[in-house]
């Protein structure tokens, strides 16, 4: 559990707690689990869903764009020149978008493109989580990307 956790949240502190959160799930949802599949598994789908339903409670952590105390020479020491393009800045409206497609995508797109294209899972790992077919993983993924794009463009045209 805490390999998968730490696959997922990249930080060690937050795969604890994501692990810790799985546990009390666990505690909670055991008298779900039906036998269906191999405890491991549901075990492994419930700690990747724990994960997940984290990350879209997450909030973008944003950087003000000028601190109150900063003055012209601390700005330029720290790398920072008027006129010049800012790289924190770099791509953030990108980002933003993207990250507000993602959420418009309904649940089961949303997950198959943060499991493979976000997270790298392949689509037999997936199959295997999701509880679904390697075809129905590949099917989803292709229908999540094509209504990000479609989303994406439209964010880009703008209110007609």
């Amino acid at each position: 559990m805490y390999a998968l956790c730490l696959r997922l949240a990249r930080d060690p502190v937050e795969a604890e707690d994501l692990m810790q959160e799985a546990f009390l799930q666990l505690f909670r949802k055991i008298h779900t689990f039906r036998g269906e599949s191999a405890f491991s598994s549901w075990l492994y789908r419930l700690t990747a869903n724990v994960a997940f339903m984290s990350f879209r409670k997450m909030k973008l952590a944003t950087d003000p764009l000028e601190s109150p105390t900063e003055t012209d020479d601390d700005t330029r020491r720290a790398g920072h020149e008027i006129g010049v393009i800012d790289l924190r800045l770099s791509g953030l409206f990108d980002r933003i978008n993207l990250e507000a497609a993602i959420e418009q995508l309904r649940e089961g797109y949303q997950a198959m493109f943060l499991l493979h294209d976000v997270h790298g899972y392949d689509h037999n790992t997936i199959a295997k989580l999701r509880g679904c077919s390697v075809g129905n993983s590949k099917s989803q993924l292709h229908k999540a990307r094509k209504r990000l794009r479609e989303e994406l463009r439209d964010r880009d045209s703008g209110p007609e």
